[in-house]
């Protein structure tokens, strides 16, 4: 087994450029999260250039809706949502700096041309295992649209959080 790449956000063009389809990374600092309506939100706000509730450059957006924390956990279980819900939305995020995005399963053609020509890669968590993947969420807090529940957009606070890079910066993919 090849030896896993370590990344701290916020992440620069060289650390996009240094993952390949396949590489298994773990992830150190803050994460993001967003699923559906929090996509569509992110982007009006793009397009009324008003104040983003955290910074794109850089950023790493987990697609996940947690499960409300158990008592002296920050977060209940945290399983990746599926990857093409935010197609529609992605290719805006990351032409406005957003590195990478953290789901399960395929992208289309236009997120793969948005991360070649942005710098960005797309990251697979393995869906079923949220309980196991929230053990490696220290602190989670939301910080906007806190009146969509489970799909607010929370800070993530990870260590070690454990991905695959599906979907590379130079249109290579693990879903051949």
């Amino acid at each position: 087994m090849t030896k896993a790449t370590r990344l701290k956000p916020p992440l620069t063009e060289d650390d996009i450029r240094s993952l390949n389809a396949g590489d298994r990374v773990l992830i150190t600092g803050t994460i993001y999260t967003a699923r559906d309506i929090a996509h569509k939100l992110l982007c009006r706000a793009i397009d009324s250039r008003q104040r983003l509730p955290f910074p794109l450059q850089g950023a790493v957006l987990y697609f996940v809706g947690p499960t409300p924390a158990p008592l002296g956990r920050p977060i209940g279980a945290a399983g990746p949502t599926t990857a093409s819900r935010m197609d529609p939305f992605s290719p805006k995020l990351v032409a406005n700096g957003l590195k990478a995005m953290i789901a399960k399963g395929y992208r289309n053609d236009k997120v793969r041309q948005a991360l070649v020509k942005h710098t960005a890669v797309h990251l697979a968590a393995i869906g079923g295992a949220g309980a196991l993947l929230s053990k490696h969420i220290v602190a989670a807090d939301v910080i906007a649209y806190q009146d969509l529940g489970p799909e607010a957009v929370r800070k993530l606070e990870v260590v070690d959080f454990p991905v695959v890079v599906a979907y590379d910066s130079y249109g290579d993919t693990i879903y051949k």
